[in-house]
């Protein structure tokens, strides 16, 4: 072997000096501080989402006398959990919790399947003027809500459904302008050819939907499933408007209701604490389908 075959043999099985770094799309070397300032960049906006949700938190577990110390402790002297119990029992907490339970279970459901069937609808079958009316659809997203608040309270009224759970969970049913769009911007991504060969077999749209195309859409699914329980849950105003009875009302309404019912002697350190019971099923739903949940919102995720 000459040296020169020598030479070249050992630079290819040499591995490349990491002083080299990555290289951005264009070839061009990129420069390790880069990632180091990407990375600062990240933490400092982590932090500034973290600290008020840190701050709630320590709130929650001070006691009167430190709660109200200057300059402010950034850790509790003792930990304060009687304010927890304070805060269930200063208002029909179970009852709230178990409303707004079912008014998200019941939102989640009915919005993952009936978002689903539309978005099939317009990406995977071929029909007139399907892309005209899909931009009419997204042209809903820009009808500012006050805009159809008196028609909708006043046809919820004619119905009878004032102080009943449905004027909150029926329109779930008809599907949202932006669940459509994340979940058809998905399902574009099938390979044509795989939906044709199911309907040259015999199989109907329905059978293609739940047999072939939900098993691979179920991560875009646990995006709109999240989206939809997080706003179902928060959701404030249409509790609001439409459940005047106690009986009836969300979590949202009930930080309303303690504030009401401890307005002579307000406990900032109470309302926090009910503030994270209500923040953590929240939390907790999110971590669970976090690795899910990141993959619906990538484009190009469809296999």
């Amino acid at each position: 072997m000459s040296t020169a075959t020598k030479t070249s043999s050992i630079e290819a099985v040499r591995p490349k000096d990491h002083r080299e770094g990555s290289r951005n799309a264009d070839g061009s070397a990129r420069s390790p501080w880069s990632s180091v300032l990407a990375r600062v960049v990240l933490v400092a906006m982590s932090l500034l989402f973290l600290v008020p949700i840190y701050w709630m938190v320590i709130s929650a577990l001070k006691g009167n006398s430190e709660l109200g110390a200057f300059p402010p402790t950034w850790f509790p002297q003792w930990l304060d959990w009687s304010n927890f119990g304070k805060a269930v029992n200063a208002m029909p907490f179970f009852t709230f919790f178990r409303n707004t339970l079912v008014i998200t279970v019941c939102v989640t459901l009915f919005s993952m399947v009936s978002n689903l069937v539309i978005a099939y609808g317009f990406a995977c079958i071929e029909w007139r003027g399907r892309d005209r009316l899909f931009y009419v659809v997204l042209a809903t997203l820009f009808i500012p809500f006050p805009v159809t608040l008196i028609p909708m309270f006043d046809l919820y009224a004619r119905l009878g459904w004032i102080n009943t759970f449905l004027p909150l969970i029926v329109p779930s049913l008809f599907g949202s302008a932006f669940y459509v769009f994340l979940l058809r911007q998905f399902l574009l991504q099938i390979p044509k050819d795989l939906l044709d060969a199911a309907r040259m077999d015999g199989a109907t749209e329905w059978r293609i939907l739940w047999r072939i195309v939900f098993p691979q859409a179920r991560a875009a699914l646990v995006t709109v499933g999240i989206f939809a329980a997080v706003g179902a849950w928060n959701d404030f105003l249409g509790p609001l408007i439409y459940l005047q009875d106690q009986n009836v009302q969300t979590l949202s309404i009930g930080l309303q209701v303690f504030r009401l019912n401890n307005s002579q002697d307000f406990q900032f350190n109470q309302l926090m604490a009910a503030s994270v019971l209500i923040i953590l099923p929240l939390v907790v739903l999110f971590f669970v389908f976090q690795r899910t949940f990141i993959k619906g919102v990538q484009i190009g995720s469809f296999k």
